[in-house]
């Protein structure tokens, strides 16, 4: 096998024998992960070829595909910085409460009829309610058993009781992202703490279910930010790994914040994958500003996206997610099956 050394300002790291040692069982340190983000541009490709080798020996060519419903939208007393549905935002976005059960099991018939082998059922706001709890409670069964998807439900903050609840009605994950390191988490929210988020995640650790768990960049961190996010999702061993790029919604107090480019947003997935080589890797919100035309190559180093809108911003056409994916030569998973 050819192999070639980079050596420069930038980056001097042979990524396939990189990619290789991972898989022996060699993780990479925080410095390595930062040279990774130092790659010049023209050995992107060879940077996407070596995470690809990691992608391939944990998940081939398989690409997991994820629906969501924004179930309750608005109506959040939390100040998260980059969210049009925060008490600090003034963005015209839809105020509703709780969707009802038939309402959430409609949603789950759209992720199925989309290929999506997972449902995202996800509620603004610090934590449930106890009528909130109680409508997932009902309808998770109802989609398990009607649609045999997975589910994966997004409330908030959760006690160990809540969190022992959702597991108990058929929940598969829970997504809690950490947003960013624990240094920069104050910049971007301050009405509740990157210590509220990591007891969050342990209660749904402890309560048997999987952990789904990433972040924003284009927050105005800087690098040595993504690297220590990417390194406590590593500890907590998620599963999955939604990795968003910020989109600037006009009307939050990060509008016109982040500055990224396609080269950036490859880079840092790559990154990612490095780190967490046996996590699923998504790219969620943000992938059709940000990585633009290059969107492909990001399949390289990630395994899973969304297919349709997001909670408040719309994505691209599912049909032309089906098309990227095929055309790409990757296989679609639905619901724990393989379908080319």
């Amino acid at each position: 096998m050819i192999t070639t050394v980079f050596r420069g300002s930038s980056c001097d790291l042979n990524f396939a024998e990189l990619a290789e040692s991972v898989i022996q069982g060699q993780p990479i340190d925080r410095q390595t992960a930062g040279r990774l983000l130092e790659t010049e541009p023209r050995h992107l490709l060879d940077l996407l070829a070596a995470a690809y080798r990691l992608r391939y020996e944990y998940f081939g060519n398989r690409v997991q595909l994820y629906f969501l419903v924004n179930a309750k939208s608005g109506l959040c007393p939390e100040d998260c910085h980059y969210c049009s549905q925060s008490k600090v935002a003034d963005t015209p976005v839809q105020k509703y409460r709780m969707l009802n059960p038939e309402q959430l099991l409609d949603g789950a018939k759209q992720a199925a009829d989309r290929n999506a082998g997972t449902y995202c059922i996800v509620i603004s706001g610090r934590s449930p309610s106890e009528r909130e709890l109680q409508t997932v409670e009902q309808v998770v069964p109802q989609i398990k058993q009607e649609l045999g998807l997975k589910v994966c439900a997004c409330l908030g903050l959760l006690s160990a009781e809540e969190a022992r609840r959702l597991k108990a009605c058929g929940v598969d994950r829970v997504n809690h992202n950490l947003n960013t390191s624990e240094r920069y988490y104050e910049q971007i929210c301050t009405t509740h703490t990157y210590a509220d988020r990591m007891s969050t995640l342990e209660h749904v650790r402890e309560a048997g279910l999987e952990v789904c768990s990433g972040g924003i960049i284009g927050m105005g961190e800087q690098p040595q930010d993504m690297i220590e996010m990417a390194f406590a999702l590593r500890g907590l061993n998620a599963e999955s790994i939604p990795l968003n790029f910020l989109t600037s919604i006009d009307g939050t107090p990060l509008a016109k914040t982040s500055n990224l480019t396609p080269v950036d947003c490859l880079k840092a997935l790559a990154m990612f994958r490095f780190v967490n080589p046996k996590s699923e890797l998504r790219i969620a919100g943000g992938r059709e500003i940000h990585l633009r035309s290059l969107q492909p190559l990001g399949l390289y180093p990630a395994n899973s996206i969304f297919v349709g809108d997001y909670l408040t911003t719309q994505g691209q056409p599912p049909v032309a997610d089906l098309e990227m994916i095929r055309d790409m030569g990757f296989e679609i998973s639905i619901a724990g099956a393989e379908s080319g």
